[in-house]
């Protein structure tokens, strides 16, 4: 992977960024050990909403051209069948897969894979290739993972593949092993350094996820009541003054508790949690202005207090201000 693919990769963008709207935060909200309902079943949604995107299929597209390396978004939670129906998926893993042992040992290493949801993990199977997978997150909580691999790290020899059949074997596994053993070999050998950039672009395109995730969340359907549309639009537009709760719902033309029910209803956020998105939405967008001091963005997005600005960008990005925006810093970085 030369440098100047991995500036194009960094540059790539889709037509779910066009247009700009508020982000969302989804709260692991817990009862004892266990996540609620409610949270699980909005990640379930959300998760399966960027699946379906264009901006994931746009990407494994140009990702497989790109790298000849298979690629697959797999919503959190969700068993993963590797790499199957993936372009550029390995041959040998495809025939692996087919039988009972090989389906267990892809399976396993699946799971394996989704031990730690918050840093890239790289595991190796019994055949000696190496799966990959980058977490999606948006705040605290990890919508999927974006994954590929089948590729070995270094030259596979015949005594690795040796091993292969005698497991196959033991497993009582009748397959085509001519067949199989030309797949092996034909398996794509990457460098370590070359799958590090691959892994890296992933991180960087995981964060383009995040965001894009985040607008599919709060985007309007033609099913959302006028006066929730009517509240939206005001909060939008006066977002950087002080904003009570009382002013929208008689702005709206209806009582506090009234306006309070069908708003969570509608967007699954109270008015405050989505006051706050929104002035956390504009903060990002002036953080990308390295003139601005982070006092200075947290005043104008609206917030009355650093402490304040502070404990929500972080509740709601997962990240500090200062952090978010050495991030950007460094996917511009990328692009030059």
């Amino acid at each position: 992977m030369n440098a100047a693919t991995l500036r194009s990769f960094a540059g790539f963008h889709s037509p779910a960024f066009a247009q700009a709207s508020p982000l969302v935060v989804l709260h692991s909200t817990q009862s004892g050990d266990k996540t609620s309902e409610v949270s699980a079943a909005a990640v379930t949604h959300l998760s399966e909403k960027l699946l379906q995107s264009q901006i994931v299929h746009d990407y494994e597209r140009a990702f497989s051209e790109a790298t000849g390396l298979p690629l697959k978004f797999v919503p959190a939670g969700k068993k993963r069948p590797g790499m199957r129906g993936s372009k550029n998926a390995n041959a040998f893993c495809i025939q692996m897969a087919e039988n009972k042992p090989g389906c267990r040992m892809c399976v396993e290493m699946q799971e394996r894979l989704g031990t730690d949801d918050a840093e890239t993990k790289s595991e190796a199977c019994m055949a000696g290739l190496t799966d990959s997978a980058v977490p999606v997150r948006v705040g605290q909580v990890t919508l999927g993972f974006l994954q590929t691999g089948q590729i070995a790290l270094q030259k596979l020899k015949h005594d690795d593949f040796r091993r292969v059949v005698e497991w196959l074997q033991r497993g009582g596994v009748e397959t085509d092993l001519k067949l199989l053993e030309e797949s092996y070999f034909k398996t794509r050998v990457v460098t370590r350094q070359q799958y590090e950039a691959v892994l890296r672009m992933l991180e960087v395109f995981a964060q383009h996820l995040s965001l894009a995730a985040e607008q599919i969340a709060t985007q309007q359907t033609n099913a959302e009541p006028p006066m929730i549309q009517r509240a939206r639009a005001l909060i939008e537009e006066r977002q950087g003054e002080e904003l009570s709760l009382k002013e929208v719902a008689q702005a709206v033309h209806v009582s506090t508790f009234h306006f309070c029910k069908m708003f969570k209803r509608a967007t699954g956020l109270t008015f405050t949690e989505y006051l706050s998105l929104v002035r956390v939405a504009k903060a990002k967008k002036l953080l990308a202005n390295p003139q601005l001091r982070i006092s200075e963005i947290a005043f104008e997005a609206g917030f009355s207090s650093i402490t304040h600005f502070n404990r929500m960008f972080h509740r709601i990005a997962g990240r500090s201000p200062t952090s978010f925006r050495e991030v950007l810093c460094g996917l511009k970085e990328i692009k030059r």
